[in-house]
């Protein structure tokens, strides 16, 4: 493609021909064709991707990981890879148990594509695991821990303990996925003594835990929120209350900032900003925030960067309110503008207590955008590629 000028056409000079080429499309006019297919067209059950803030497909591009399970909760099923090119899956792991069909197994890509990890419930406890993508072979990192997102081209991956239990590990690790050692980086009770008041605010003298830990792309930030335990089944919406959104600087090893109000927030492509819902831009080093006109206000939104960092993608409840149905929206935040790449009912799917949202994630390449759609029996991983 030509670089972008200011001029609306330019000259060329083609084996001594002068020719006019137009200006090159916005980012956002390769969206307006987008071809939407599901990942896997016949597969006869839930195929469901991790969640928003981490792409399913390989930092390479050749294979799509998901989690895959005839549950109709799905909350039973096996982390699986599917080849781009034939559509050919392979199984990593079987029978995995998952909290909910909203973040299955929390299955990532770490180490370039060569590692995926997950949490499993085995056996009545939390495990992390990981299995090396050429091999097959898997590995216990922990046990009575989850994981939280990592960044792909990395090799750690942050772990926390079990939100619904009070007397629980309340603390951030980091976990190194090719020697298994697990750094302590955050204690409960360091934010709290850094940020009394807030949490007081949120939770007065209630005993709380760290939740949720989110790696920026380059692994020199996190982002977290608390949680307080409610105890009993964690299948259950009121297992815990979780709110508040921390900024820690791993490589200072410092707090940066702290807010009231969790959201739903992702990294920019390189770490210094956070998108997040209410049209609300952070920056990553102030926790200074900005409203975007072109951020589309809609309920339900999960908001994240596409990687050359120009174009955002969320998907929305549409106005005005339709039953069950959803949007994926792609926009720029500079130019203030947005358009409908996909529309769709999103009432049915997987049976789970906490269901699975459609969760819009760019490919590594910004040329695809995969999430969930749930219009039928299965909550299936649909995938829209832009045109040229």
């Amino acid at each position: 493609m030509f670089a972008r000028n200011a001029a609306p056409a330019i000259l060329v000079l083609a084996c001594g021909i002068a020719t006019v080429v137009a200006d090159e499309l916005s980012p956002l006019d390769m969206w307006k064709n987008a071809t939407v297919r599901p990942v896997l067209e016949s597969a006869d059950c839930h195929t469901i991707h991790m969640y928003f803030v981490t792409s399913p497909e390989s930092p390479d591009g050749r294979h799509v990981l998901l989690f895959m399970s005839a549950d109709r909760a799905g909350h039973k099923g096996d982390v699986v890879i599917v080849e781009r090119g034939t559509g050919a899956p392979t199984v990593l792991a079987r029978n995995v148990e998952t909290e909910d069909a909203h973040r299955v197994a929390c299955q990532q890509w770490l180490s370039g594509g060569r590692r995926v990890v997950f949490h499993d419930l085995r056996d009545g406890q939390w495990v992390v695991a990981a299995v090396d993508v050429a091999t097959g072979v898997e590995r216990v990192l922990a046990g009575g821990r989850q994981v939280g997102i990592g960044s792909p081209s990395g090799d750690v991956i942050p772990v926390i303990g079990l939100h619904w239990l009070a007397d629980d590990f309340a603390d951030i690790e980091l976990l190194d996925s090719q020697t298994g050692a697990r750094t302590p980086v955050v204690t409960a009770a360091a934010v709290r003594e850094a940020y009394p008041e807030l949490v007081s605010e949120l939770f007065g003298d209630s005993p709380v835990s760290l939740y949720y830990p989110i790696l920026s792309p380059d692994g020199r930030r996190m982002i977290f929120k608390f949680a307080v335990a409610k105890g009993g089944d964690f299948r259950r919406k009121g297992a815990s209350t979780r709110e508040g959104l921390v900024c820690y600087d791993l490589e200072a090893k410092k707090f940066l900032w702290a807010q009231k109000r969790w959201g739903h927030p992702a990294w920019s492509p390189d770490g210094e900003s956070i998108i997040n819902t209410g049209q609300i831009v952070s920056d990553a080093a102030t926790g200074r925030t900005t409203r975007h006109a072109g951020f589309p206000r809609f309920p339900g939104s999960h908001p994240s960067f596409a990687p050359d960092g120009r174009l955002f993608t969320t998907d929305a409840q549409v106005e005005p309110p339709a039953a069950g149905e959803w949007s994926i929206v792609v926009g720029e935040l500079a130019a203030g503008k947005s358009l409908i790449v996909h529309r769709f009912n999103n009432a049915r799917g997987a049976a789970s207590w906490r269901r699975s949202d459609p969760h819009p994630a760019f490919s590594p390449d910004g040329r695809r955008l995969y999430f969930n759609v749930s219009d039928g029996a299965w909550t299936r991983l649909f995938v829209a590629e832009r045109g040229e």
